[in-house]
């Protein structure tokens, strides 16, 4: 069977965080890093605070924007009052993507033992863009990353990946016929 050809994807990077700026943040530094020495574009990058509105607003906006395939967040979502990443986002979801959540918080395991069961970390097809919710840890976001998304996001993976499913989701959201 013939190689199938790398199509890159365009994603947004979205640091939620009180504390971090551009220049100290390394979780989405190394998401931007990885995305792009895989061959993908950085359609977008922004810093917001741990604002549930300012987190949906970021997301929901390129939800919207046909430039952006791929939405990838670093940080809240943890289980202390200010993570509420995934509270923010979830009025935006269509459709649940639960075992990434499940396949991270495993091979998290093998990293940081129990101490994966505080990580709230999940997926979502939100309209036609793909939402990734990651930790703040730098470590984190390396696995979810290395270990699970970047195999996604490269439509040569078999047997499937996210990115050969896009023309199809996009057709069927114009069409639900």
């Amino acid at each position: 069977m013939a190689e199938r050809e790398f199509i890159p994807v365009h994603v947004g990077v979205l640091t939620v965080s009180d504390t971090r700026t551009t220049e100290t943040d390394r979780s989405g530094q190394t998401i931007v890093d990885l995305l792009v020495e895989a061959g993908h574009r950085i359609a977008a990058r922004r810093i917001v605070t741990d604002n549930r509105e300012a987190i949906r607003d970021a997301v929901a906006a390129w939800i919207a924007d046909p430039a952006v395939d791929v939405v990838i967040t670093t940080g809240g979502t943890g289980v202390t009052p200010r993570d509420i990443t995934p509270e923010a986002v979830a009025p935006l979801v269509t459709k649940p993507i639960p075992g990434f959540g499940e396949l991270f918080r495993w091979l998290s395991y093998d990293e940081i033992g129990t101490s994966t069961i505080q990580s709230r970390a999940e997926a979502a097809l939100c309209e036609t863009t793909y939402v990734f919710l990651l930790p703040g840890s730098t470590g984190a976001v390396r696995t979810a990353m290395t270990r699970i998304i970047l195999s996604q996001l490269d439509h040569r993976h078999r047997p499937c990946n996210f990115v050969e499913l896009l023309p199809r989701i996009r057709a069927e959201r114009e069409d639900p016929s």
